[in-house]
C-alpha cells in the first residue's frame, strides 16, 4: 500500500495537517475495493483530488476516468448527459448518444456538487448504484454498466434531505464511505507552506522574482478566515505576485488583499440570521397572498350568484357564512340591493351587429379578475428575484439559497423575466 506522504507528493497535495492526512489515508484504504465514496467539504478545499487517488490506486486505474460537474449541467440535459439518449428521444436528437455511465464501463465517474442533481436523476442513479442498471432517454432497453462511482458535495446533506431536495436512501448508498476534508482555517500550520507554493509557480509562470512575506505578514495570513479556502489563497498569491513592485511583503500591504479582515466571524452569523430571517417573511408574504386569493375566489363566487340570481335576499340568507368571512363582523347587517328591473327597450339591430349577452359580460368580468390575480402574483415574484440579486450584488448562488431554489431554477427565471 502506498504511503500517504508518497501519495501527497504524487499528486503534489502541499500541507501536514493530521485531518489532512487521515482523509488521504482514508482514500489510499479504500481505493482498491469498489465501494461507493462521498467527498465532503467547503468550496475550494480541493475535494476533486481524492476521487483522482481512488482511481489511480484501483484496479480500475486502466479504464477511463470521467469527472461530471454536475450543478454545471442544465437540468433538462442532465439524464441525456449521464445515461444517453436515442435518436428521436426530444427535439434535437439527431443521432443516438451513449452517456458517461456507458462511455466509462470499467472505470470511474465522479460526480461532482451531486446534491445538484434533479430529484428524478437521482432516482435514475440510485439504480445504477443498486444493480448497475440504467436506460438511455427515449428507449425501453435496459443496459448494464460496471463503474465506480465517486461523488462530492459541499452542501450540508442532512439538510438537504430534511428539505426534500436529496433523496435519504440515495445519500446512504453514494456515503459507504464518507471522506471529510478540512477547510483552510482549520490548517493553520498548512497555509503559509501553500502561499510559498503558489507564489513560487506564479513568480516562473509570469517570469518575476518570487514574492515573500515578512514574520507580521505570515501571522496576518494564518489568522485570517479564509472563507473561499485553497482557491481564495492561490488567487490572492496571484494578485500580489502581479501587481506588487516590491517583491517584500509586509502585512500592511497583505492586509488590504484580505476582504472583511476582522469581521468574518459576525458576518457568517449575520448571514445566516439574514437568510432565516428573510424565509420567514417569504413564508408570511406568500401565506397572505394564498389568503388573498381565497378571498377573492369566494368574492367571485358570490357575485356570480348574485348576477344569475334576481332574489338578493335568498342569496344573503343561503350564503351567510361567506358575507360574514368576506365582511367581517360589522355592527350593521349587510344588506344586498334589489337589482332594479330593466327598462324595455326597443333595439334596432342591424345584421352586421355583434350581439353581446350579460351572460357573455360576466364571464369576462370574472376572467380579468383572474388575470390581474396572476400578474400580481408573477409582480411579486420578480420583486423577490430583484431584491435577493441586488443584496448579493448579482451572485446567482447565494441569491438561490436565500430564496429557497435551486440555482438552476433562478437562472431559468431570470431568463424569463429578462433580468
Amino acid at each position: 500500500m502506498e504511503s500517504v506522504q508518497a501519495t501527497k507528493q504524487r499528486f503534489g497535495i502541499i500541507g501536514n495537517d493530521p485531518k489532512l492526512n487521515r482523509a488521504i489515508e482514508k482514500a489510499i484504504q479504500v481505493a482498491p475495493t469498489d465501494i461507493s465514496v462521498l467527498v465532503t467539504g467547503e468550496s475550494g478545499v480541493g475535494k476533486e483530488s481524492v476521487p483522482k487517488i481512488i482511481h489511480s490506486l484501483s484496479h480500475r486505474k486502466h479504464g477511463k476516468y470521467i469527472a461530471v460537474n454536475c450543478g454545471a449541467i442544465p437540468e433538462g440535459t442532465i439524464d441525456s448527459e449521464l445515461f444517453g439518449h436515442e435518436k428521436g428521444a426530444f427535439t434535437g436528437a439527431t443521432q443516438t448518444r451513449a452517456g458517461y455511465f456507458e462511455v466509462a464501463d470499467g472505470g470511474t465517474i465522479f460526480l461532482d456538487e451531486v446534491g445538484e442533481l434533479p430529484l428524478t436523476t437521482q432516482v435514475r442513479l440510485l439504480r445504477v448504484l443498486e444493480n448497475g442498471e440504467f436506460i438511455k432517454v427515449g428507449s425501453s432497453k435496459v443496459q448494464k454498466t460496471n463503474v465506480r462511482i465517486v461523488a462530492a458535495t459541499n452542501v450540508n446533506m442532512f439538510e438537504a434531505i430534511k428539505k426534500g431536495k436529496f433523496r435519504e436512501d440515495l445519500y446512504y448508498r453514494l456515503s459507504t464511505v464518507e471522506i471529510l476534508l478540512p477547510p483552510l482555517r482549520e490548517r493553520k500550520g498548512d497555509i503559509h507552506l501553500l502561499f510559498r507554493k503558489f507564489a513560487a509557480d506564479f513568480a516562473i509562470k509570469y517570469k518575476m522574482p518570487t514574492i515573500r512575506l515578512n514574520d507580521e505578514a505570515v501571522i496576518l495570513l494564518e489568522k485570517y478566515h479564509w472563507s473561499g479556502n485553497i482557491r481564495q489563497l492561490r488567487n490572492i498569491a496571484e494578485q500580489i505576485s502581479v501587481l506588487e513592485q516590491n517583491r517584500a511583503i509586509n502585512a500592511p500591504t497583505l492586509n488590504g488583499y484580505l476582504p472583511n479582515i476582522g469581521s468574518t466571524l459576525p458576518a457568517v452569523v449575520s448571514s445566516t440570521k439574514s437568510e432565516s430571517d428573510f424565509s420567514n417573511e417569504r413564508e408570511i408574504l406568500y401565506k397572505v397572498l394564498f389568503d388573498m386569493k381565497s378571498d377573492l375566489n369566494d368574492l367571485k363566487k358570490l357575485t356570480m350568484e348574485l348576477m344569475q340570481s334576481g332574489n338578493s335576499q335568498q342569496v344573503q340568507k343561503e350564503n351567510e357564512g361567506l358575507i360574514q368571512k368576506i365582511y367581517g363582523n360589522n355592527e350593521e347587517p349587510v344588506h344586498f340591493q334589489e337589482p332594479t328591473p330593466p327598462t324595455p327597450e326597443v333595439l334596432e339591430i342591424s345584421s352586421h351587429t355583434p350581439i353581446t349577452t350579460k351572460e357573455e359580460d360576466k364571464y369576462h368580468f370574472a376572467e380579468e379578475i383572474e388575470e390581474e390575480e396572476a400578474l400580481s402574483l408573477q409582480d411579486i415574484e420578480l420583486e423577490l428575484i430583484k431584491k435577493s440579486l441586488e443584496r448579493h450584488k448579482g451572485k446567482r448562488k447565494a441569491a438561490a439559497e436565500e430564496l429557497g431554489i435551486s440555482e438552476r431554477t433562478l437562472y431559468r427565471k431570470i431568463k424569463q423575466y429578462n433580468l
